[in-house]
């Protein structure tokens, strides 16, 4: 057996374990925490990153959301926080197609963004199955490939196999989600209504989406969250009930200008559709 050590030989032992002791409890103390800083601190990054993509889709500010699509970066980790990172990043680049559609750009141009848009909600998705807001986004980039290749049966055929899938499973995970409901009425509006679609289904499906948003919007949460949805269907509403075979130019106007409530500096709105509405209105008085 090996003999005890004396009281002196101890000392530096001990003293060196309590030092030992003493750095993994600082360790504890502050190495996890400040990876708990550095994911606060990127949160607060993408917020504001998100924040400034909004308002540029807002603005129509294209050169702005290609830059901003950039800055974003792609994050890896927590797969809820990084599947918001890319939804915001395929956000960007479908308003930036969405954006050059209201200002007439030239159609060759917008294909690649749809396609990248799709890549990053599709990875959004994978990253989270659950969420919903991914499929919804894929689904209208999708709708909107088709309305491109709308002279190519195979590919619009292609495309379609992608999108009903994606519809499907975001109306029975959330059917009252008002986004869903905002591209889901824009394709309504193309289809005949003996297949269920037509100009009232797609009203109706607007209408149905305004009031899931104002239900939905007074929960407050993660900025990250897609939250929009009120003034983008106060602006279908308004665009479907200027181009609807019987105008209705006094709701165009009374929605257009409800959106513009919410949302000043739209410039789709306040520069475009407005305009519209108010030379329909001007011409209808005239021919009295």
């Amino acid at each position: 057996m090996r003999p005890c050590k004396s009281l002196k030989e101890l000392k530096p032992v001990a003293a060196e374990n309590s030092r030992q002791v003493l750095l993994a409890l600082l360790f504890v103390l502050f190495a996890l925490p400040g990876k708990a800083l550095a994911a606060e601190d990127s949160h607060k990054d993408a917020v504001k990153l998100v924040t400034q993509i909004q308002r540029a889709d807002y603005e129509g500010d294209r050169a702005a959301l290609e830059r901003l699509y950039a800055e974003l970066k792609p994050i890896t980790g927590d797969k809820v926080f990084a599947a918001r990172v890319g939804y915001w990043r395929g956000f960007a680049l479908w308003r930036k197609v969405l954006n050059g559609f209201n200002d007439s750009t030239d159609w060759s141009s917008q294909e690649p963004d749809l396609n990248r848009a799709v890549e990053e909600f599709n990875e959004a998705s994978r990253l989270d199955p659950a969420f919903v807001d991914a499929k919804v986004a894929a689904a209208s980039c999708l709708s909107n490939l088709m309305f491109l290749n709308r002279k190519d049966p195979d590919r619009v055929k292609e495309l379609l196999s992608r999108e009903i899938p994606l519809v499907k499973d975001a109306q029975n995970a959330e059917p009252e989600n008002p986004r869903l409901l905002w591209v889901v009425g824009a394709n309504r509006w193309n289809i005949p209504p003996e297949r269920g679609g037509g100009q009232q289904a797609a009203l109706d499906t607007y209408q149905k989406g305004l009031e899931a948003a104002r239900k939905h919007k007074a929960a407050a949460g993660d900025p990250l969250e897609p939250s929009w949805g009120e003034p983008e269907l106060l602006m279908n509403l308004g665009w479907a009930n200027l181009n609807r075979a019987t105008p209705d130019l006094a709701a165009a106007e009374q929605y257009a200008r409800a959106a513009l409530q919410i949302v000043p500096y739209w410039h789709y709105v306040r520069d475009i559709l407005l305009p519209q509405v108010l030379a329909a209105k001007k011409k209808a008085a005239d021919a009295k």
